[in-house]
């Protein structure tokens, strides 16, 4: 038999040895004569993500750091295989395989009954997937140990309300109840500097999460490698400093704009209206202002005294610092205070949200003149011309980080601003001017006027014709029910009788939302503007989920990591499907009764879904990207939403089993016989 190719047997090197090896480690592993490791890295960015890490203390100095390899791939588990319904076809491209055989605790292994799931890599459908990626020379516990650290859907969450706020459980309302992993966040990624002094637990073995563990089926071998997996796996998803890593960024065509601890600590703008449903599930930080001052003590972070001066002086372009104690600063450039780190919460840009959203953050742009003066882009003085260019429209190329510079004219001047470096150059004379982005003040009675005049503004403005003028909300939605012989319930009971004709209706209702609807009206016209003024490919699609999440889903719209995931088969996101066949398999139900929406969906232009998409891919080399994802490109029946303005919750569909309610009309009339 012909001797594996350098790469597959770098990529057996790494999975044999717990899926990473420092770099010099696994060039000894590997024979020599043959191409370097470091050109072997570069040209092969889908297999390797090149990371630094802390290595072992040198005599009395710091941790070196080391060159990490990390093994890496793009195969996934089948999300769909074994799925109640017709399941997967065989066309997924993913392995199917029992994902407890991977844990290596499957039940059925243990008693020698027949598992209904694949427990046989060399099965013919998954070697065809395993040579379509190269793997098939690595053997079971090889294979076991690439995908754990890849596919994210095989292990569990960790809690992100347990690594915030005080007390034994962190700010997690679930406490012992809670399903996700009571552990370090910072310990599993191999950033936690507190050390065995650390607030948050390290101990994988601990009774709560061995227990937890347990429960998904996980054998007592791999939860002892747990550590080092989830280390993996953050590794190749945000490690920076690989050559390897960028390079598979640009050719996977991921969006840039993915979610991100930054999401995490944004300050939620429903709780600033006082009217966030997901309570103590929202993601969102939740504060009554949309800034908030903190200070790193410990592994805590405390909020300042003094916020709003802070605030006021941060807005200031011409303070770099904020004398906060007398004898010491609050250094707004190093975002520091003394020796202890600083940060400041905010809430979303106000460029990326409608415009009818209030309290977003308003940030400013300013360039420092030859005086010392800061002077606001887009504005002119005496002597001055302005720039063709305002804060908005700055504001909006940093975000969406396409490129790392932007030029622009004022009078009959060219400059080149440096997002990076916060600088401008004149192209011509070469001289360089500071730059600024501040927030825009509000004081908290600014706030307070603001949150008021969001709420008393009309909501009759751009509502479709049949909705209930009298159930029109200044917050939040009302539930109008539909008659039975009205046109609107026929069209969506023959939509959704189309695919479940045994089943009975109960009732439609209509989601009359005017905050919702606002944005979504929004969302259209911008998607319409990008793609030149055609037509948006606009679809009613069902989604069925639990009926706990029915009124946050009302109130704020869909949101996959609070209301759950639908699979992973084609991205993270929202998922929508043609039949309502489909989607009954997800409505949840303690009751005979189960519920299911019916929603209008931006679509857009689709291209075909991935496991590894956060956001759908470009179109082309350029900064076109597409809209959304679907399964099949020929006959779409689900498709994967990852902007929920693209989103429309319109229906609640109420319905139950023909054959249940036959029985239980039956029985009533047996009682009443009685």
């Amino acid at each position: 038999m012909a001797r594996p190719a350098l790469p597959s047997q770098a990529l057996q090197a790494l999975c044999s040895a717990g899926g990473s090896l420092e770099q010099g480690e696994l060039s000894r592993r590997l024979p020599a004569p043959g191409p370097s490791l470091d050109s072997l890295l570069l040209t092969e960015p889908e297999r390797f993500t090149l990371v630094t890490r802390p290595g072992p203390c040198s005599p009395g100095g710091p941790p070196q750091e080391q060159r990490v390899v990390v093994a890496t791939s793009a195969v996934r588990l089948c999300q769909e295989h074994g799925a109640p319904g017709a399941g997967c076809g065989g066309q997924c491209g993913q392995l199917h395989i029992c994902r407890y055989f991977l844990y290596g605790n499957c039940r059925y292994q243990r008693t020698r009954k027949e598992c209904k799931f694949v427990h046989n890599f060399q099965s013919e459908h998954n070697l065809r997937v395993l040579k379509r990626h190269g793997l098939e020379n690595l053997n079971d516990d090889e294979l076991c140990q690439l995908l754990l650290q890849n596919d994210s859907s095989l292990l569990p969450e960790v809690c992100m309300h347990y690594n915030k706020g005080d007390g034994l459980y962190g700010s997690c309302t679930f406490k012992k109840i809670c399903t996700k992993l009571h552990m370090c966040q910072y310990y599993l990624q191999g950033e936690c500097r507190f050390g065995s002094s650390c607030k948050r637990s390290h101990d994988i073995f601990n009774l709560e999460c061995y227990e937890k563990l347990e429960r998904r089926g996980m054998s007592p071998n791999l939860i002892a490698k747990l550590p080092s997996i989830f280390r993996n796996m953050y590794d190749i998803k945000n490690g920076t400093s690989s050559p390897c890593k960028a390079r598979r960024d640009s050719l996977s065509q991921v969006s840039p704009n993915t979610n991100s601890n930054e999401e995490l600590d944004e300050i939620c703008l429903y709780y600033i209206r006082k009217s966030c449903s997901f309570q103590d599930k929202c993601i969102r930080v939740h504060f009554n202002l949309p800034y908030r001052w903190q200070i790193l003590e410990g592994a805590l972070w405390k909020d300042l005294k003094d916020m709003e001066k802070i605030e006021k002086a941060y807005c200031d372009p011409s303070n770099i610092r904020f004398s906060y104690s007398g004898l010491q600063y609050i250094s707004f450039q190093n975002m520091t205070y003394g020796s202890a780190k600083v940060r400041r919460l905010s809430t979303a840009s106000s460029v990326t949200k409608p415009p009818h959203f209030i309290l977003t953050t308003d940030w400013l742009w300013y360039w420092k003149d030859e005086y010392g003066v800061w002077r606001e882009y887009g504005t002119e003085d005496d002597d001055h011309d302005a720039s063709t260019v305002c804060s908005s429209d700055l504001e909006h190329a940093y975000l969406a980080k396409v490129s790392p510079t932007l030029q622009f004219k004022a009078g009959r001047h060219e400059y080149e601003l440096n997002f990076k470096a916060m600088n401008q150059r004149n192209l011509r004379y070469k001289t360089q001017r500071e730059v600024c982005r501040r927030p825009k003040f509000l004081s908290p009675q600014d706030v307070e006027k603001r949150r008021i005049s969001g709420v008393e503004h009309s909501q009759e403005e751009s509502i479709p014709a049949h909705w209930d003028k009298s159930a029109l909300p200044e917050l939040g939605y009302k539930l109008i029910k539909l008659l039975s012989s009205s046109d609107e319930y026929k069209k969506v009971q023959a939509d959704f009788q189309r695919t479940m004709p045994k089943t009975v209706i109960r009732e439609i209702q209509r989601i009359q939302n005017p905050t919702l609807w606002k944005v979504y009206q929004w969302q259209k016209e911008q998607m319409q503007k990008t793609s030149g003024g055609k037509d948006v490919c606009e679809r009613l699609l069902f989604h069925g989920t639990s009926k706990k999440h029915i009124d946050a889903i009302c109130q704020q719209n869909f949101d996959w990591r609070i209301c759950g995931l639908h699979g992973t088969a084609y991205g993270k996101g929202s998922y929508f499907a043609r039949d309502a066949s489909y989607s009954d398999n997800y409505s949840k139900t303690d009751s005979n009764i189960k519920t299911m929406f019916l929603a209008r969906v931006l679509a857009g232009d689709f291209t075909l879904g991935s496991s590894s998409y956060l956001r759908p891919p470009a179109k082309d080399s350029g900064n076109n990207f597409y809209d959304s994802c679907v399964n099949s490109l020929s006959n779409p029946s689900i498709f994967v939403i990852f902007e929920k303005h693209q989103i429309y919750p319109e229906y609640l569909i109420e319905y139950m089993d023909q054959a249940v309610a036959t029985a239980l009309s039956m029985a009533a009339r047996a009682y009443f016989r009685n």
